[in-house]
């Protein structure tokens, strides 16, 4: 007996021995080196690619509108989009591809210019700039064109998904002209100091002097005969 229960304790010692060791080992294996690596690695970011086609999609859009590329806006636009126009409401993929398909939106020229690209991470970039759009035209549902020449301020929102940059959300406003905002400036309107000025409109001592000089000089029938000299 003794010696079975002696075989029993160094067998319990034993397996515990064996327990500890293996977890030991694996507390190794999750160490903090090799998963810091691999986070390491997961978060590199190829900013200027990024950069670059995110520029190249957001050039290309003056051509899409005039080719009427229905394709693109397909393959650019995520289908759960949401987009805000310059008049203030609010669309998604299936009206763009509907203004593409009926050519309701035209221009003689539309420029995309002041670009910059903001990455926010390897899968999320922001994209704004400014569009100059000259004779520009949007066709009504009731077949009437509105004007939409002018400049624009726009911001798109890019996610990658599935290896694609797909455009998830966007926004324009027009920009108001230079000119058309000074021009409420009560300053430039009206001057009253110089429109109304005492001094120049009326002159009342130097009018009369000028007007009433006739009056020195009577007609010569009115005047009083002088006195004859006799003659010596």
């Amino acid at each position: 007996m003794k010696g079975k229960g002696l075989w029993a304790i160094l067998s319990l010692v034993f397996s515990l021995v064996l327990l500890n060791g293996c977890q030991k080992a694996a507390q190794d294996t999750n160490s903090a080196g090799p998963a810091a690596n691999t986070n390491a690695a997961a978060e590199t970011i190829d900013t200027a690619a990024i950069e670059a086609e995110l520029t190249r999609i957001e050039n290309d859009w003056p051509r899409v509108i005039k080719e009427k590329d229905v394709e693109a806006v397909k393959r650019v636009e995520a289908d759960d989009g949401i987009f805000v126009y310059p008049d203030g409401s609010v669309g998604d993929k299936t009206t763009d591809l509907k203004d593409m398909e009926s050519g309701a939106l035209s221009a003689d020229s539309w420029e995309i210019m002041d670009l910059k690209v903001t990455v926010l991470s390897k899968d999320a970039a922001v994209v704004s700039g400014r569009s100059v759009v000259k004779n520009g035209k949007y066709k009504l549902r009731n077949c009437k064109s509105i004007d939409i020449s002018g400049q624009y301020r726009f911001i798109d929102t890019f996610a990658r998904r599935n290896g694609e940059w797909k455009l998830v959300a966007g926004a324009a406003t027009p920009i108001r002209e230079p000119a058309a905002a000074a021009s409420p400036s009560p300053a430039a309107k009206a001057s009253p100091a110089v429109a109304a000025s005492p001094a120049t409109t009326a002159s009342p001592v130097r009018t009369p002097v000028m007007t009433a000089s006739p009056v020195v000089r009577p007609p010569l029938e009115k005047r009083p005969l002088l006195p004859v000299k006799p003659t010596p």
